[in-house]
């Protein structure tokens, strides 16, 4: 029986998670410079984190910015003289999450690069393979990156992607939006490739976690 609910996300957050200031502020602030309500939840950015701990990454790529709170997350999680490079399309975005992770103390081993992901991502080659990926941008791209980061992650390596759930519509436990079907047919891309060990961590609105294994 499936039990996981908003009281047990904060039980999660209350004993694991404990947000400092500059956490906070990067959730609660960027909507106050126009930027759009969707970022990850305490315990999925913890999470991150302690999966870029745990694979010992030293090269991280973020698709998708926004305000800069998983991006935090993510490098509080990195090997010492790790380094994540964040892709982000709006410079308006980039502009609130530099100013982010300047007051989180990571701007040091965060790079913004700002332009549309896939002519970005055609620079990235020489800076590959990547020990951990995470895609949280345009659901159009999600194919076309979780195709480029199997090939630019090193084996032993991690994807990570964003909004698996799609608000409970891949279930059926909310009707339909623009974006349902095309969040079903990624999860069924990252489930049936036999490159990766995959599964979906359940907590907000679910995050794929897939290994790449071969």
């Amino acid at each position: 029986m499936t039990i996981y609910n908003d009281q047990l996300s904060q039980y999660i957050n209350d004993l694991y998670v404990q947000e400092d200031p500059a956490l906070q502020r990067a959730l609660l602030d960027s909507p106050k410079y126009g930027l759009p309500a969707i970022s990850i939840k305490p315990e999925e950015g913890k999470f991150l984190q302690f999966l870029t701990r745990a694979i010992g990454a030293q090269k991280a790529l973020e698709i998708g910015t926004l305000g800069g709170y998983s991006g935090i997350w993510i490098a509080r999680g990195l090997a010492p003289e790790g380094k994540l490079i964040t892709l982000e399309k709006e410079s308006r975005h980039a502009r609130v999450a530099q100013a982010h992770f300047e007051a989180a103390g990571v701007s040091q081993r965060v790079e913004i690069r700002v332009g549309e992901a896939r002519g970005l991502l055609g620079e990235l080659h020489a800076e590959a393979p990547f020990d951990l990926v995470f895609i949280d941008a345009d659901k159009e791209g999600f194919s076309f990156y979780l195709d480029w980061a199997i090939e630019h992650t090193r084996t032993g390596g991690t994807i990570a992607a964003h909004n698996a759930f799609q608000g409970g519509s891949v279930a059926g436990t909310r009707q339909d939006d623009n974006h349902s079907e095309m969040m079903r047919a990624f999860n069924r891309q990252v489930a049936r490739d036999p490159r990766l060990l995959s599964t979906i961590y359940p907590a907000g609105d679910g995050t794929i976690i897939a290994v790449k294994i071969a």
